[in-house]
């Protein structure tokens, strides 16, 4: 959905279970035409599709491709954006650390992601560009040594040149622009934005130089800019957020290294700020918060350093005392508290302050993707809660 002719505006559905083509396209149907009614009217609704590798296999670039996009095309439905970061089920069952396998070390990661941009140029309107989310590269904690994490990021870098070349391929052949957009968040092997400028000062143009002037017959100072033009960031507020950073700066550091934003998810983490009168009280609230299905690492900033804790049930076990803490968590974008803890609303606030008048995307995607694992207190219908969460980030716009 077009905000002010700007911005296309929608969320991520991997908030609905989706590990076949079935269940996907069940939960679309019974979602997005409701949906899209209460936000956007007659108007035409973008979608954040979120496909597993299972459900992309099956959905093919046949006859089932074709008849979904009928399908999106008579309920006033366009697919802008994707979700390529989880690859296999990412509901009922157990997924941390997960997430990120395979990682962009392995083919299987390729084969996925190109997969995905075949099915998105085939849905994706002429005129708009498309995007698709991806890991960070990989997990941190997998790669214990220096001389293993230079290695994931090399063959990383190399896989992605390889995207690279193929968008370059698809834009040639079918007239449509996409983009895939490298999504940091803690632990990853990219967690901030340095790490992301380091990349691809260190491995991913050195990489794109090596490659793509023989495959392509261009000239060797002709290939940053093109590495650049596909290869992009995901700015998941949530996570961003979890890295202390403050949104403007970030932006600034990536427009200087002239990396582009791809797409930004809007999310927010929880915060837990240290009152003495109620330690007890937080600790509880917090512990509200503690499930066994996804990562939710907590990060501190100490002495001008983040540090990261892996996984909450370490914070939780330690009670260690603390100024302010930041766990991952995708709690609802419209909320600022929960009981005794804050949320990081105020981050989202300060990047839609900047986009009114720095467009540096075209997509922006909400993704609170824990509703299921949400404390009951806060679990209410499903579409009611989706359609809040878009008419805020409306409003707010």
């Amino acid at each position: 959905m077009r905000i002010v002719d700007a911005y296309h505006l929608s969320y991520c559905s991997n908030i609905h279970p989706g590990e076949n083509w079935e269940v996907t396209f069940s939960n679309l149907q019974k979602y997005l035409p409701i949906i899209r009614e209460q936000v956007a009217g007659d108007r035409p609704f973008g979608v954040g599709l979120r496909l597993s590798n299972t459900a992309s296999e099956e959905l093919g670039l046949g006859e089932t491709l074709t008849n979904f996009k009928n399908w999106l095309s008579e309920n006033n439905l366009y697919v802008f954006t994707m979700n390529g970061f989880p690859y296999g089920n990412f509901h009922n069952e157990r997924v941390k650390d997960m997430v990120h396998a395979p990682d962009w070390g392995t083919n299987d990661r390729v084969v996925y992601t190109k997969r995905l941009f075949d099915q998105l140029a085939v849905l994706l309107p002429d005129g708009v560009a498309g995007g698709i989310s991806t890991s960070p590269i990989s997990y941190k904690h997998w790669h214990k040594t220096t001389n293993k994490v230079d290695t994931v990021l090399k063959k990383g870098a190399e896989h992605l040149v390889e995207i690279a070349l193929h968008l370059f391929k698809l834009e040639k052949t079918t007239g449509k622009f996409m983009h895939l957009d490298i999504e940091p968040e803690p632990d990853g092997l990219f967690e901030n934005s340095d790490e992301v400028v380091n990349f691809f000062a260190d491995y991913l143009v050195p990489m794109a130089k090596e490659i793509l002037p023989d495959k392509l017959g261009i000239e060797a100072n002709s290939v940053e800019n093109l590495i650049k033009k596909y290869i992009t960031v995901c700015y998941d507020i949530c996570h961003f957020s979890l890295a202390y950073e403050n949104p403007i700066d970030t932006f600034k550091k990536f427009a200087n290294s002239g990396i582009a934003i791809g797409k930004i998810q809007v999310s927010a983490a929880l915060k837990i700020l240290n009152n003495p009168e109620e330690t007890e009280a937080i600790w509880e609230s917090l512990s509200l918060f503690n499930e066994p299905v996804y990562l939710h690492q907590v990060t501190e900033k100490v002495g001008g350093e983040v540090v990261t804790y892996n996984d909450l049930p370490i914070v939780l076990k330690e009670k260690k005392e603390f100024t302010e803490l930041r766990a991952h968590f995708h709690v609802p974008i419209f909320l600022e508290k929960f009981d005794k803890l804050d949320s990081t609303q105020d981050q989202i606030l300060a990047v839609i302050d900047y986009l009114k008048t720095n467009k540096i995307s075209e997509h922006i995607e909400i993704e609170t993707y824990t509703w299921d694992v949400l404390p009951e207190a806060l679990k209410t219908d499903l579409s009611d809660c989706i359609v809040r969460e878009i008419n805020w980030l409306k409003n707010k716009l």
